[in-house]
């Protein structure tokens, strides 16, 4: 009796000693985790592109601007949708994004437009960019940049390359804005040479390789030896240099696809926007706004140079680079006529943005119809 009483209490007392030991060890480590500072959430911030990221063209330029915020801004973290079309579908993504946490989305497609109003009045919390569009909302901006400013430079390149006189365009859809970019561009052409003419095929697509390459034969084949566009693939380029032609590229340096035919082309530079518009939300100072950003803002530029490209072209176009950076003067500057000699824009005038946005009519020099 008297040894059992002895072991249980030699037991106790070694258990209360583990039981102290323990206590002591869990004082001297880590503190609890209540105590821990808490780990600041990264903001989310979602782009919607209408084309694969590998198109080369318009969706891999904003997917370039994507990567700049994420590098720029590490409190950031961005995710993307590619090959969105600009349907129903497009209202399902924005949508979604918006469910999953995501403060600020951006989408890159002018036929987004009415889907990103929509889902924007379901989401007040959620701030909304819409691309090229024109329709605002308290949480809902548009931007865009005045990439008629890089076409018409573009159209002054391919005006002094051009020895048939024809110039061919593949264009996407008859939208204003690929209106305005087929007008500055042949502007630009018929500045550098004023016998020239800019042929015109609608595409209906933005990213259809095949399609836009047989829309580049096409103009080939009557005569064009210069290819320009308003597509998101160097198809038409690939198509000129087969042909042993020449070609205009848009949204990205296309010289790697082509570089026997490419002259230059108009590039995006979406990152400093991205990067200058998500810091303004943050820290509270955005307000809705339509952004039509010139090349003095750096979001458009002429890209770099093919070795066929003469000193005496590339004289001329910086020249005048520099009057449009400087805002001495722009491109729809009058006199302007349109297709059937009416005048438009007076001498001396300038083109309102308003009227620039609308863009319905071909200037003189452009062979072909707006129709759907």
């Amino acid at each position: 009796m008297i040894r059992q009483g002895k072991r249980n209490t030699g037991l106790l007392v070694m258990v209360t000693l583990l039981v102290l030991a323990i206590l002591i060890a869990g004082c001297g480590g880590q503190k609890p985790a209540e105590n821990q500072p808490a780990k600041a959430e990264k903001v989310k911030v979602a782009f919607v592109y209408v084309g694969p990221v590998g198109d080369a063209g318009w969706s891999y330029a904003h997917d370039q601007g994507r990567k700049q915020l994420e590098k720029e801004m590490p409190n950031i973290e961005t995710t993307y949708v590619e090959a969105v079309p600009e349907g129903a579908d497009a209202e399902r993504v924005l949508t979604e994004l918006a469910m999953k946490g995501n403060k600020i989305i951006f989408a890159t497609s002018f036929g987004y437009m009415d889907y990103v109003q929509k889902v924007a009045q379901k989401f007040p919390d959620v701030t909304f960019l819409h691309c090229s569009g024109f329709k605002t909302a308290n949480n809902v901006g548009t931007y865009f940049g005045r990439m008629y400013q890089a076409r018409y430079l573009s159209g002054l390149a391919a005006g002094k390359q051009t020895k048939s006189n024809t110039i061919g365009y593949v264009a996407a859809f008859p939208i204003p804005e690929v209106v305005r970019g087929i007008n500055a561009f042949t502007l630009g052409v018929q500045a550098a040479n004023p016998d020239a003419k800019v042929k015109v095929v609608w595409t209906n697509t933005w990213y259809n390789p095949a399609t836009e390459k047989d829309a580049a034969k096409s103009l080939l084949d009557t005569g064009a030896d210069v290819i320009a566009m308003h597509q998101d693939t160097p198809a038409p380029m690939q198509a000129a240099e087969e042909k042993g032609k020449f070609a205009v590229s848009y949204n990205t340096d296309m010289r790697n696809f082509a570089p026997k035919a490419i002259l230059t082309g108009p590039v995006w530079n979406w990152g400093p926007y991205y990067v200058k518009t998500v810091k303004s939300i943050l820290d509270k100072s955005w307000k809705s706004e339509q952004y039509w950003g010139p090349m003095s803002d750096n979001i458009v530029d002429l890209g770099p140079y093919g070795p066929m490209v003469a000193e005496d072209t590339k004289t001329m176009i910086a020249k005048k680079k520099e009057e449009i950076i400087k805002g001495q003067w722009d491109v729809f500057t009058g006199p302007i006529k349109d297709q059937q000699g009416n005048i438009k824009v007076q001498t001396g005038q300038k083109m309102a943005d308003k009227d620039m946005l609308e863009f319905n009519w071909f200037v003189q020099g452009v062979e072909g119809t707006i129709s759907k």
